[in-house]
């Protein structure tokens, strides 16, 4: 576990800003946001695990790139778990989990067929059971600059995700640390504090509407 003063989250802010190899075939921004702390106390994580973190919304948005010989630029997807257990854990089995997954609205339909092989393939065992896919018009927003750590996600009116950069106020015990990794693979990533999380759709037998939690990360991908 790495452990993170808030001076340094500075630092990682400016990680992501950096340019991606133009090797990758596919890149754009990301964003996580989990229904435990992921920024946090190792006491604080303990008495989540069993009860909180087995629910996650993650959002690709795609800068430039083709998949499946597909071009995907300006395209966003997203994807929403519920898994068995604190996603994370490295003690516990959270699978299976059910995903469902959001494509943006403005795809055509090879493009929405890329683009659910891209989530399948970028996370792995978190969607390997796709239960419902679904259309949005998926509106992303990353602050720059001071707005840093600012991110606007809405999908319709299925999910939106709300976060904002971690600040001093943040740290509740004084020795917070990355205590779980990002889900997926990512070139860099800063943690955030998640101002809300929302889903209101169907497939995953639940919905929420959780907030001010220090549960998101931010960063890029490439793949």
């Amino acid at each position: 576990m790495k452990k993170l003063g808030i001076s340094g989250l500075a630092t990682l802010a400016a990680l992501i800003l950096w340019a991606i190899p133009s090797s990758a075939a596919i890149r754009g921004n990301y964003v996580e946001v989990r229904t435990a702390d992921v920024y946090t106390g190792p006491c604080f994580a303990n008495s989540e695990v069993g009860v909180e973190g087995r629910r996650a919304i993650l959002t690709w948005t795609i800068s430039q790139g083709e998949w499946q010989g597909v071009n995907l630029n300006g395209l966003s997807v997203m994807a929403v778990v519920r898994a068995k257990d604190n996603l994370g854990d490295p003690y516990h089995n959270p699978y299976p989990a059910k995903a469902i997954v959001i494509v943006d609205q403005h795809a055509n339909a090879a493009q929405r067929r890329a683009l659910v092989n891209f989530v399948q393939t970028a996370g792995g065992p978190l969607v390997e059971h796709i239960v419902r896919v679904d259309r949005a018009p998926i509106k992303v927003d990353f602050g720059s600059g001071m707005h840093h750590g600012t991110v606007t996600v809405v999908a319709g009116n299925l999910a939106r995700i709300q976060t904002r950069s971690l600040c001093a106020g943040d740290s509740i015990c004084g020795n917070e640390e990355l205590y779980y990794p990002p889900l997926t693979k990512v070139a860099h990533a800063m943690p955030a504090y998640t101002v809300e999380e929302a889903f209101n759709g169907a497939g995953l037998g639940a919905v929420w509407n959780q907030k001010d939690d220090r549960s998101a990360y931010i960063g890029t991908f490439q793949l």
